[in-house]
C-alpha cells in the first residue's frame, strides 16, 4: 500500500510504498489489550514494603509467664495485635512484570498502526525541520498539519524537536526505536518522518 509524505516546507506531497502485512492488518482487540496491559504492569515500581512480625525489632522476650496471670498467652510484643507490632500481611517487593513473545509484541505494534493509518490518524512528513529549540517552531508546524494531541516520531531523537515541544499540552516525542504501545494509543495522532517510517518497518 502507499501512504502519503507532506514536505512542510513546501506543503507538496509524494508517496511512499509501505508493507501491507504490517500496515493493513486487521485489528485484534485482544492482542492489543494484553500487550498493553502488560506493558503497564512492566513499569510498575513494585517497591511496596511492610514489616511482618520477624522484621520488627524487638519481642524476643516472652512478655509474661505462660500461666498463672489470668492474661491471655503471649509469646512475643511484636504480634499484630501489639502496638508496635508487625503488619498481619504485610506486604513484600515483588515484579509485577508478564512475559509477552517478541511477535506478540510487534504483531500489537503492527495492529496499532494498521489502525492508525485506516483511520487516519497517521501522518508522514519528510522531515519535521526544526532548526532552533524555540516552542513556536513546533506550534507552527502542528498548525499547518491540523493536528493536536499528537506524537512526534523521528529517525533518531531530535534535541531541537524536543526541547521545542516539551512545554506543549499533550504532545509527546520519540524515536523509532522506542516506541511503545501504550504511546501509540495514548494521543489521538500519530505524525511520523518517512526515514522513522521506514525504520519502524524494517523493525517489525
Amino acid at each position: 500500500m502507499k501512504l502519503k509524505v507532506l514536505n512542510t516546507s513546501t506543503n507538496k506531497s509524494t508517496s511512499t510504498e509501505v508493507a501491507d502485512s504490517i500496515f493493513a492488518r486487521d485489528y485484534n482487540q485482544s492482542l492489543v489489550h494484553q500487550v498493553t496491559t502488560a506493558y503497564m504492569a512492566g513499569g510498575r515500581q513494585g517497591s511496596k514494603a511492610q514489616k511482618n512480625r520477624s522484621a520488627v525489632s524487638g519481642g524476643g522476650k516472652k512478655p509474661w509467664a505462660q500461666k498463672g496471670t489470668g492474661r491471655a498467652r503471649a509469646g512475643t510484643s511484636r504480634g499484630p495485635i501489639w502496638r508496635s507490632g508487625g503488619v498481619t500481611f504485610a506486604a513484600q517487593p515483588r515484579s509485577y512484570s508478564k512475559k509477552v513473545n517478541k511477535k506478540m509484541y510487534k504483531g500489537a505494534i503492527s495492529v496499532i498502526l494498521s489502525e492508525l493509518v485506516r483511520s487516519e490518524r497517521l501522518k508522514v512528513v519528510k522531515e519535521f525541520d526544526v532548526k532552533e529549540a524555540k516552542t513556536k517552531n513546533v506550534t507552527s508546524l502542528l498548525k499547518a498539519l491540523d493536528v493536536k494531541d499528537v506524537l512526534l516520531m523521528t529517525d533518531e531523537l531530535d534535541e531541537n524537536l524536543y526541547l521545542s515541544s516539551r512545554n506543549l499540552y499533550h504532545v509527546g516525542v520519540c524515536d523509532a526505536q522506542s516506541i511503545d504501545p501504550v504511546s501509540l494509543i495514548g494521543y489521538e495522532n500519530v505524525v511520523v518522518t518517512e526515514a522513522a517510517l521506514k525504520r519502524v518497518e524494517a523493525m517489525l
